[in-house]
């Protein structure tokens, strides 16, 4: 994603990691290494960290299906040749009613009774195929030199300046209407809205959590911004069909809501690994062996122009840090909050189980049945110690009497 810092954004002097990281207790090396790429076969990304989609669709035979939606058609070509579609559909309207014009002319004998003045031609001062391309320019463009004009003794040229206004305001319309949505296209505003470079795994509030970092560059913001993520991994099935690039939700909140952002400071999405989660039974050293990318989507309103804007990003298996926290970016300065976005994409180490969620679940709830077992086994030796006592003081009453 493109970090435009021209964009509001004042460069600072990083600053240090702040207390709540610095304090967190070193772990063991051997959970905090990154999960490194070697001994993995360097893969095709689905989609590129700007959002590209990595996908070509190749031997499409309906290709008519373009010209249905023509519109939309124009609107996704390259600007240089949307240039050049622009610039060739005035041309040749221009030319095609230009010849027609001259066509009439010809027709009706003007071009032979140029020196006559007691002939009224159908366009006064119209020579020959330049003019009568000139007076086309003329017409359709609304410019009125005044030099050429259509008279009255010719119904076919009135017929044929109608047909050309109409025509001219059609087109006008839709080339003039294809430029300013190309224009007012919100693409760039994505280029302003930045994720993460690596997705981290560790402990929030006590459960194991996928997380990673959203932000947006400009003072105006994201009206209704809400975020969706994709799990992009190979499947075969039961029956054994293999499904190469299956799709899977990843809850990041939508449940309760949390999916739906006020993304003025930069935020941190959650992903709760329970056992609806695909990565329940992912520990660390699985995650090394795994192959997927998370694919995840930012949308909302430009509050400036109200249109829809989409941000795209991705995070390949190795882009997932096992064992680390983000670097917190937001201070409290005099009357405001300040974001350091040099600390943007920076992580630190964090206490973090090796194991998976659900190992790591098992362990808490035997640990939970464990401790109260010793209770139970304590209370009922004190219950026959007092049982004990008893009797023997029972005894020895007896035996006095």
């Amino acid at each position: 994603m493109n970090q435009d810092m021209d964009i509001g954004v004042t460069s600072r002097e990083p600053k240090k990691i702040p207390k709540q990281a610095r304090d967190d207790v070193p772990i063991a090396t051997d959970r905090t290494r990154l999960i490194s790429a070697e001994g993995k076969k360097p893969r095709q990304r689905y989609m590129e960290k700007s959002g590209k989609c990595n996908v070509h669709h190749g031997n499409v035979q309906e290709t008519y299906r373009y010209l249905s939606d023509l519109f939309t058609t124009l609107v996704d070509l390259k600007w240089r040749f949307n240039l050049l579609v622009f610039t060739m559909v005035y041309t040749i309207t221009w030319l095609f009613f230009g010849f027609i014009w001259w066509l009439i002319a010809y027709i009706r004998g003007d071009l032979d009774h140029l020196e006559d003045e007691n002939w009224i031609p159908c366009v006064e001062n119209l020579s020959g195929f330049v003019s009568a391309f000139l007076f086309s320019i003329e017409t359709e463009t609304t410019i009125g030199y005044g030099h050429r004009v259509i008279t009255e003794k010719c119904p076919e040229g009135i017929v044929l300046l109608l047909v050309q206004a109409i025509l001219g305001s059609i087109v006008n319309a839709f080339m003039v209407g294809c430029m300013f949505v190309k224009i007012s296209q919100p693409k760039k505003r994505a280029e302003t809205l930045m994720f993460s470079n690596n997705a981290v795994i560790s402990m929030r509030d006590e459960k194991l959590c996928l997380m990673f970092r959203v932000g947006d560059l400009r003072n105006s913001h994201i009206v209704e911004a809400s975020i969706r993520a994709k799990l992009i991994k190979s499947k075969q099935t039961k029956e054994g069909e293999f499904i190469p690039l299956n799709q899977t939700d990843i809850n990041v909140g939508f449940d309760t809501g949390d999916d739906r952002l006020f993304l003025v400071s930069p935020l941190i999405i959650s992903h709760e690994i329970n056992e609806k989660s695909p990565f329940w039974e992912m520990s660390r050293t699985q995650l090394e062996k795994e192959e997927f990318e998370i694919v995840v989507i930012l949308e909302g309103m430009v509050e400036a122009t109200g249109m829809t804007c989409q941000a795209r990003s991705s995070y390949m298996d190795t882009e997932v840090l096992w064992g680390h926290r983000f670097t917190p970016v937001l201070t409290l300065e005099k009357d405001f909050y300040e974001v350091d976005y040099n600390s943007f994409h920076s992580t630190y180490e964090t206490h973090t189980p090796v194991c998976c969620a659900k190992e790591l679940a098992q362990s808490r709830r035997e640990g939970q049945l464990l401790g109260h077992l010793p209770s139970l086994g304590q209370d009922t030796g004190t219950a026959r110690e007092d049982e004990d006592e008893e009797k023997e003081e029972e005894e020895e009453e007896e035996e006095e009497e």
